[in-house]
């Protein structure tokens, strides 16, 4: 069975920096494709600010979220990191990790895209 799981959420200040980290099990990260995918409070649609391929050569990022956002995966761990900096208050969300077997390209945005997977989500708050 397919797992999904996400964790270091948690509240930070303006400014400030998280890390998330999707952890799967009973599936392997190669060669699919992994986004971060995220619902602010009241939105109907969600967003995907990052998402990258197995191989890393395509690493795709929401206009919002560029220069401040940064993603990788360690295959070895089965592990994908979303690196957070400079948070806003608009970055406030639950943020979810998502798998999927299609391969995602460069310039594709991350959403809509065909996620078979998703983990749970976890919540990002970003006040002070």
């Amino acid at each position: 069975q397919v797992q999904l799981v996400e964790s270091g959420g948690g509240l930070v200040q303006p400014g400030g920096s998280l890390t998330l980290s999707c952890a799967a099990s009973g599936y392997s990260l190669d060669p699919p494709t992994i986004g971060w995918i995220r619902q602010a409070p009241g939105k109907l649609l969600r967003e995907g600010v990052a998402c990258l391929s197995s191989s890393g050569d395509s690493v795709n990022f929401a206009d919002s979220v560029k220069g401040r956002f940064t993603v990788s995966r360690d295959n070895a761990k089965n592990t994908v990191y979303l690196q957070m900096n400079n948070l806003k208050p608009e970055d406030t969300a639950v943020y979810y990790c998502a798998g999927s077997r299609a391969l995602i390209v460069a310039g594709m945005p991350c959403s809509p895209f065909p996620y078979d997977y998703w983990g749970q989500g976890i919540q990002v708050t970003v006040s002070s």
